[in-house]
């Protein structure tokens, strides 16, 4: 009987192990096309330990561009697009939280509708809106929609309020606060995992966008780094895997040091936000 449990748990650290490791070659993989030459990415048969150790992909990686152009622009990005959807998304939550008022319920329905529309849907719609406020080739098209709020995070934000007692909203009403006193005196300060896991999340995506900067974004002094990454080492006749796997590696570590910093809030945020439906 004892023997069955034992059984049990070693057949789920074995799965566990399994799926870690299907999980994490990919990673591998990119690390070690980074260390290999070109000639290196294109043996057969393919080959995760490289022969030849190749450092100098990241040196020439970081010198070929505008690299730090395109870092600069990738921050530029994230600043704006984070703090827009912390102020906005937390905003729209808080009535939709702490208020009773006529339609609320149709209105937090269809807020989370709009995340069942697929954006490419709406990308050709946004684009000649964008045109005609001769916006394209510039940043606004990105940033200013993240101050419009995004529904997951709206979502998010919902339903960590949800949980934060709504006799503080009573008493500080009956000492004379306001609702915009109270949202921002008690409610952000109580808030504080939420925020910091919306803007981790927002951080990645944006560090890690292709997609969005590629349709508006065309100047050379404009592009991220995800999209300056994709041009800068390829031209007409060949395409440098070893300079694009070394920067991808540069690309993997932020988000990953970022995750190890604020884990703790990240957990805590995301486990408040299903305490209450």
């Amino acid at each position: 009987m004892k023997l069955k449990p034992k059984i049990t748990i070693s057949l789920q650290y074995l799965l566990l192990i399994v799926v870690a490791i299907i999980m994490i070659f990919p990673i591998l993989w990119i690390v070690s096309s980074s260390l290999k030459s070109l000639i290196g990415i294109s043996a057969y048969p393919p080959q995760l330990i490289p022969k030849e150790i190749h450092f100098e992909n990241y040196v020439e990686a970081f010198t070929r561009g505008d690299i730090f152009v395109y870092l600069k622009n990738t921050l530029i990005l994230i600043i704006g697009c984070t703090t827009g959807t912390l102020i906005s998304s937390s905003i729209v939550a808080y009535p939709l939280a702490r208020m009773n008022f006529a339609g609320k319920k149709i209105m937090f329905g269809l807020i989370l509708a709009t995340m069942m529309v697929p954006f490419t849907a709406t990308i050709i719609p946004q684009y000649i809106m964008f045109s005609k406020f001769r916006w394209l080739n510039s940043f606004l098209p990105i940033i200013v929609p993240a101050f419009f709020a995004f529904p997951y995070n709206v979502f998010l934000f919902r339903q960590f309020y949800r949980t934060i007692p709504i006799s503080i909203d009573e008493a500080a009403l009956i000492d004379g606060c306001n609702r915009w006193d109270i949202f921002i005196k008690m409610i952000v300060p109580l808030s504080r995992p939420t925020f910091i896991t919306v803007g981790v999340l927002s951080s990645v995506f944006w560090w890690n966008e292709l997609f969005i900067p590629l349709i508006y974004i065309d100047s050379d002094r404009l592009k991220p780094l995800t999209v300056g990454a994709l041009t800068t080492f390829k031209s007409l006749f060949i395409q440098r895997w070893d300079l694009q796997m070394a920067m991808c590696v540069v690309m993997i570590l932020p988000p990953m040091i970022l995750y190890l910093f604020t884990q703790k809030y990240i957990s805590e945020g995301i486990k408040s936000t299903g305490m209450k439906g």
